[in-house]
């Protein structure tokens, strides 16, 4: 099985102001000259980590990578200001355009493959291939399965028990709604301790075998506070696309190259939404593997690096 390339550093780093209110992030690292690319984190608001870099080939890719609004080093934290799915969208178009990218690979994992979905059928001109992991259509479904009771709350019911407890029982009929209100309360106090609690149920369901560090990562407030409240503000408006819109619009992006992998046993995003995927784009590059949700997985890993190699092969 193929495994993460080594450990690697960013040639370079740019604040680039957005908009009034925010600045990104961003990161370039691999070979300056090389296939550029552009990695799209998770959540929304849980940032980037720096094995996320080591997806790519370094000799072969330009690897452009940044915090989303709100999330890890971009500024400010955790704000939900002009923060949605079309923000985001621009700013990737933005951050091609600063670069001098005229067309390039996306690449993008749960929260991110949604992103990348809406940026590609937006910009199809612009896109060269499509790496998709861990499939997230952003559907009211896919969203009450993970944060209501009678989904994933029957597969992990200890941890779900914890991620309830932060919750009065008569509010307990919607959950959604009652971490939002906590989440936005005027105690710091109240709104980190529905943080944590948020993080410490994502964090606790990501992996196939347990991973007591991974939790904790999440629950921690450096990623448990723009976690929760940015993935609350876009699930809430179930990140501003119409109903079923990425499935609708696929006809847009069928003739680019794409893969979708996806674990056989995760549980934030059930494996229907990637076959429902990729009933509507057969000529995607499909599997199923056995694995949970994180990308870190080694037989996720296997599939994601085969393809951006392939990509490598085919425009180098």
């Amino acid at each position: 099985m193929r495994e993460m390339y080594p450990e690697i550093d960013p040639y370079q780093t740019h604040r680039m102001a957005v908009d009034a209110i925010h600045t990104l992030r961003i990161e370039e690292c691999g070979n300056p000259a090389g296939l550029p690319v552009i990695f799209l984190h998770g959540g929304p608001g849980s940032g980037l980590a720096t094995y996320h870099r080591r997806f790519f080939d370094p000799a072969r890719y330009r690897i452009v990578l940044f915090d989303q609004r709100g999330a890890g080093q971009s500024t400010p934290f955790a704000d939900l200001t002009d923060n949605t799915t079309w923000h985001l969208v621009a700013d990737i178009e933005t951050i091609r355009e600063k670069l001098g990218i005229e067309r390039w690979v996306v690449f993008g994992g749960s929260w991110g493959s949604t992103l990348a979905l809406a940026y590609a059928q937006a910009h199809p001109e612009r896109v060269l291939g499509l790496v998709l992991r861990g499939i997230f259509l952003c559907r009211p479904e896919e969203i009450r399965w993970f944060y209501e009771e009678g989904g994933a709350s029957r597969i992990l019911p200890e941890k779900w028990q914890r991620f309830a407890a932060a919750i009065p029982p008569e509010e307990r009929g919607e959950m959604m709604e009652a971490y939002w209100r906590r989440l936005n309360s005027d105690d710091e106090a109240v709104r980190l301790a529905a943080a944590q609690a948020w993080g410490a149920w994502e964090g606790g369901s990501i992996t196939l075998e347990e991973s007591p560090e991974t939790e904790a990562s999440f629950a921690s407030p450096e990623i448990a506070l723009s976690l929760a409240r940015i993935e609350a503000h876009y699930f809430r408006h179930q990140c501003w696309l119409e109903p079923d819109q990425l499935l609708r619009d696929v006809a847009k992006i069928r003739h680019i190259p794409a893969t979708i992998v996806h674990g056989r046993y995760d549980i934030i995003c059930p494996a229907k939404n990637a076959v429902d995927l990729h009933t509507a784009w057969p000529e995607a590059d499909f599997h199923i593997v056995v694995a949970g949700h994180a990308a870190s997985e080694p037989a996720i890993v296997d599939v994601l690096v085969q393809a951006t190699d392939r990509l490598a092969d085919r425009y180098c």
